[in-house]
């Protein structure tokens, strides 16, 4: 998650919606620190201080994409277009995260993440 208020150049814009700033990521796959469909990592204060039953999704590799990322592609116009950022991330955006990652947890198939993969890759949105 990203939360920034400052302006990007242009290309640094195409890199960003293009996601190519995530190619690195692929490195992680590779050597097994990351898998390709799983929670994605969150800045530190919000993980942390998860409880119960919405911490079990932490039990997971983190991924490249998810049902949670899939919802919210657009994210960054989101959070641009609200008065306070933080607070809609913390109130609204954080918590269907968690719903969203508990769920997958709870509901996680290879079928279920090839169909993640082919939404991503397609960039289709239908999260639950």
């Amino acid at each position: 998650m990203h939360i920034s208020t400052g302006k990007v150049s242009a290309f640094g814009s195409f890199i960003r919606r293009s996601k190519w700033d995530e190619l690195p990521q692929l490195v992680n796959v590779f050597f097994g620190q990351m898998s390709i469909v799983g929670p994605r990592p969150d800045v530190s204060g919000y993980a942390d201080v998860l409880q119960g039953e919405d911490r079990v999704f932490l039990n997971l590799r983190p991924g490249l994409t998810s049902p949670a990322t899939l919802k919210f592609k657009n994210e960054e116009q989101l959070l641009a277009a609200q008065p306070d950022p933080q607070r809609y991330n913390r109130e609204v955006i954080w918590p269907e995260k968690v719903r969203l990652n508990v769920a997958y947890y709870h509901h996680r198939s290879f079928w279920g993440d090839l169909r993640i993969i082919w939404q991503t890759v397609f960039e289709v949105s239908e999260a639950r």
